[in-house]
């Protein structure tokens, strides 16, 4: 019976995935500028995003923090617009905008009225073609930068973990460092620097335009050439790094004194990268161990242990590796001892016990339904038209990646389990309040007696 049922989910699986077919056009300009449209009429809103291939990975060793920073510095306007008008231009239209950068990319968008598309491009094309870079918005963006580094990781509980995991991960390579940088190496930013950032990352032949939305697509193309056709070509050579993996050489670990009321235990393995045939098998395995209120993690570490007051894990994914990243906060009257045990109990079951037939169809119907719910909107649908082409070079994954999830058996999830969650690729911090903190004068104390 169980066999019958398989074969009706799928069935129904693949009508309903045809259904949701996501069709597109895509090209070439002259200029290298690839161009992917999406025509969706039912809503009367269009969105205009251009992913630039550069993030923290292509930066300078004492440059850190140059891709974020020109995700605010792209704001500041151009000689046709005046500065600190970007946003009121577009949210006076109605749309909504934002920003945002990785280790791997830049990407910028707009959702719009879809009779303000032409305004959408135009705003994009002005600032890919003459961004103002000059020593004023430099100097301004310099301390909005800073500031939202204070906020956002130096003052926040347990902000600095990621910096801590990506530096010990990954030493030596350029996702050492994470995209908000150091406050150092923007400091010592100078005006040509940036200009030459700008110009070599900045430019058609490394970008991605996405529309989506309710357009026509020869009315769209027409606009695209008169705003983005005069845009020349870059000139510079784009560096392309290529990051080997380092051997940790045994597992690191590091005590983090914070200001905190709960301590954290946060593992980070090396795994695998992006769109390899592992990386599928690792999301699924997250998916199990805690995707959701019935979730192995939130089950039987928080709800039945109560040793954790939050525990979950998520596959920090990158373009040439990847991090798979265990987070858990200790229960009152728990240690971090006891959290380390339970999560590892939990790997190790993952790893020695297959899945359950029952459980892993949930789990197959969970992916497949998050997969569908991030292509719900033009916003994600364009998002992820720029990502696949990028990335993978093949935008149509947006239709058939799902297929790839589903190709992954639970034979494969203990395989990658075995593979990847292991303690001698992985960095291990404990974050503790402050008040556990030795101070000298207490070793002093100690020693004496």
């Amino acid at each position: 019976m169980y066999k019958y049922l398989l074969i009706t989910l799928l069935m129904t699986s693949v009508a309903y995935a045809q259904d949701r077919r996501i069709e597109f056009e895509e090209y070439d300009m002259d200029n290298g500028l690839h161009v992917i449209l999406h025509q969706d009429n039912s809503t009367p809103i269009v969105n205009v995003s251009v992913l630039y291939h550069v993030g923290s990975k292509n930066e300078k060793e004492g440059r850190s923090g140059f891709a974020h920073f020109f995700e605010h510095l792209m704001f500041e306007g151009s000689p046709n617009i005046e500065r600190g008008t970007f946003f009121k231009i577009l949210q006076g239209a109605g749309g909504t905008l934002n920003a945002n950068t990785s280790n791997d990319r830049t990407f910028y968008y707009e959702t719009l009225p879809s009779h303000h598309l032409a305004l959408g491009l135009y705003m994009e094309s002005e600032r890919m073609l003459h961004a103002k870079i000059d020593s004023t918005g430099i100097a301004t963006q310099k301390e909005v930068v800073k500031e939202e580094k204070r906020t956002r990781v130096d003052n926040q509980p347990y902000g600095t973990f990621q910096s801590k995991m990506f530096a010990a991960a990954f030493k030596g390579t350029s996702y050492e460092w994470t995209p908000i940088g150091s406050f150092e190496d923007i400091d010592a930013g100078t005006d040509s620097d940036f200009k030459d950032f700008f110009d070599t990352f900045y430019v058609p032949n490394n970008a991605t335009l996405a529309v989506a939305g309710d357009l026509d697509i020869a009315e769209t193309k027409a606009l695209i050439e008169k705003y983005f056709g005069e845009i020349p070509k870059g000139t510079k050579e784009i560096p392309r790094p290529s990051i080997k993996v380092p051997d940790l050489g045994g597992e690191y670990r590091e005590d983090v004194f914070d200001n905190i009321q709960l301590p954290a235990v946060i593992y980070g393995y090396q795994m695998c990268e992006q769109g390899s045939e592992d990386y599928y098998a690792m999301q699924m395995l997250t998916q199990l161990l805690s995707g959701g209120e019935s979730s192995r993690f939130q089950k039987e570490i928080k709800d039945e242990k109560q040793i954790a007051a939050f525990v979950g894990s998520f596959p920090f994914s990158l373009e040439d590796a990847g991090l798979f990243i265990t987070f858990g906060l200790v229960n009152m009257g728990k240690t971090t001892e006891e959290l380390e045990v339970a999560i590892e109990a939990e790997m190790d079951r993952v790893k020695n016990e297959p899945i359950p037939d029952k459980e892993f169809q949930k789990l197959r119907n969970q992916i497949e339904n998050n997969f569908v719910s991030s292509n719900s909107r033009v916003q994600g649908i364009a998002e992820s038209l720029a990502d696949y082409h990028v990335y993978f070079g093949d935008a149509n994954l947006i239709n058939t990646e799902i297929e790839r999830y589903m190709a992954v058996t639970k034979e494969d999830i203990m395989r990658v389990a075995k593979k990847y969650l292991n303690s001698e690729s992985r960095v291990s911090l404990t974050y503790l309040p402050k008040s556990a903190q030795k101070t000298p004068e207490d070793e002093e104390v100690k020693t004496d007696q």
